[in-house]
């Protein structure tokens, strides 16, 4: 195996602390989110999370869909990651991608983020480890979540 790149971060402090990268580019404050009993005010892991696995989905979506020579005006990824609490008191994430690809239709953005899938580092990651839902939205569709 290659590596072709290597991010470093310094966490400190946990959910109520910060994150830095070494290149200065990354800082942030945490805070656990008010929903989950924290003071909220600051990004969170799983929004973090969140962001990186859009980000690297729809990259993902993008590149199958020129691979395919699928024309589209529009792409975008929603990521919504979830912090559970499973009855014996684990806290386990779930998390749900919702792809938009203006131009092409619900069923073949579908088999498009199916493609994604497969290949996308974060859902090799997450594969058989954390519940992962892809859901195709009408490119009309909009949605607040």
């Amino acid at each position: 195996m290659k590596t072709v790149y290597t991010a470093v971060v310094l966490a400190r402090g946990g959910r109520e602390g910060s994150v830095s990268s070494d290149d200065g580019l990354l800082s942030s404050e945490l805070r656990s989110p008010e929903a989950a009993g924290g003071t909220g005010g600051a990004t969170n892991p799983e929004q973090l999370f969140a962001a990186a696995y859009a980000a690297s989905f729809e990259a993902t979506m993008r590149s199958i869909a020129r691979l395919w020579s699928k024309p589209f005006e529009d792409l975008e990824v929603r990521a919504l990651v979830s912090l559970n609490l499973t009855d014996d008191e684990k806290y386990v994430l779930s998390i749900e991608l919702r792809g938009r690809v203006a131009g092409l239709p619900t069923a073949e953005c579908y088999a498009l983020m199916h493609a994604a899938h497969a290949v996308c580092p974060y859902s090799n990651a997450t594969r058989e480890n954390i519940d992962v839902k892809l859901v195709a939205e009408s490119a009309a569709a909009r949605d607040s979540a």
